[in-house]
């Protein structure tokens, strides 16, 4: 795909906060969105994001843009509050394409835009007896609701649009996990309704991320059904702790799609030795074209607000690394 180098250094989305920072200042969420811009820039960065300052997790591009949903007191087994679906979504207006048009205005950088997956929503969401009838119908009209969310994004000029589903990677591996209230094969059908454009312009890239870590080993047929299932153009995978699990993804993803391989461990406070990293992309590039390839760190650095993985001064630390890599790698053409 041969404009991949216009998004080679990546990032999840995510960033650390400003010190209290709050969602119900729109002043201040404003400014501090123009000095993550900067900030993007200034480290070079392919992409840039709002850095999900203006939500509270990465959930919340949907789920404070839509009816249907109530929050509870309850924490999940991930830690994050718990939602849960009481009627099928309707969209009240765009859900993140506002903020992505303001990116746009703010640099002649590709505003990335990131949603939480369809999937995800509805297999954490979904309780029976709450007025939705199955976690597959609530999926689907999710699906409906991002697709045109999507569709959106890209009639504004943005060209990269990247889909979190942390949940599917445990369900590729040869013990997978339990799929909870969206199987398998029904999270993948969401999900592919998603990024299913009837136009997709010149450029555009919709990624999506399934998952933070890989599984302690691969099952190539679970993970060829997901790579199959799902038309995503670009697939950013972990790639960080050098395992051969994290190869063996590498290796099942077909030819003709792109691969974001997140080479810094955005939990970890040490820094990576350049040379490892580097010997891990040479691993890759034995059997896929490193063409078709981008860099970026594992995972978002707080995809809770209140709840950063890092340091600012770490952060920047490992997107200086991951810019590093991307020069080691493709030089300076973009």
């Amino acid at each position: 795909m041969a404009d991949t180098f216009n998004y080679r250094i990546d990032h999840h989305g995510s960033l650390v906060r400003p010190v209290g920072l709050s969602t119900a200042d729109p002043e201040s969420v404003d400014t501090a969105v123009r000095e993550a811009v900067a900030y993007q820039r200034a480290l070079r960065s392919t992409v840039v994001t709002d850095g999900d300052f203006p939500r509270e997790d990465f959930r919340s591009a949907v789920l404070d843009g839509v009816s249907g949903f109530r929050r509870t007191d309850e924490e999940g087994p991930d830690g994050l509050v718990r939602w849960v679906a009481e009627a099928l979504p309707k969209a009240n207006g765009p859900l993140v394409a506002d903020w992505a048009a303001k990116l746009a205005g703010l640099t002649v950088i590709a505003p990335k835009a990131t949603l939480p997956s369809p999937a995800y929503l509805a297999a954490t969401t979904f309780q029976p007896g709450l007025g939705v009838s199955s976690a597959r119908e609530l999926g689907e009209a999710l699906a409906e609701i991002v697709r045109a969310e999507i569709e959106l994004l890209v009639s504004k000029g943005v060209r990269l649009i990247q889909l979190d589903n942390p949940l599917l990677l445990a369900q590729v591996g040869t013990e997978p996990a339990d799929p909870g209230a969206l199987s398998f094969a029904d999270a993948l059908d969401v999900d592919a309704l998603a990024v299913r454009l009837d136009e997709r312009p010149e450029g555009v890239r919709i990624a999506l991320a399934p998952g933070w870590s890989a599984p302690s080993q691969v099952d190539r047929t679970r993970a060829e059904q997901l790579y199959a299932g799902i038309g995503a153009d670009r697939w950013i995978l972990p790639f960080d702790q050098g395992t051969p699990a994290e190869l063996d993804l590498v290796k099942a993803l077909p030819d003709d799609r792109d691969f974001c391989l997140g080479v810094v461990d955005a939990t970890a406070s040490e820094s990576e030795d350049i040379d490892i990293v580097m010997g891990r992309i040479d691993a890759v590039g034995e059997f896929k074209d490193l063409e078709d390839g981008a860099v970026s760190p594992s995972r978002g650095f707080a995809d809770v607000a209140s709840r950063p993985l890092l340091t600012a001064d770490v952060q920047r630390r490992k997107l200086v690394l991951v810019e590093t890599v991307a020069r080691y790698c493709w030089g300076n053409e973009f």
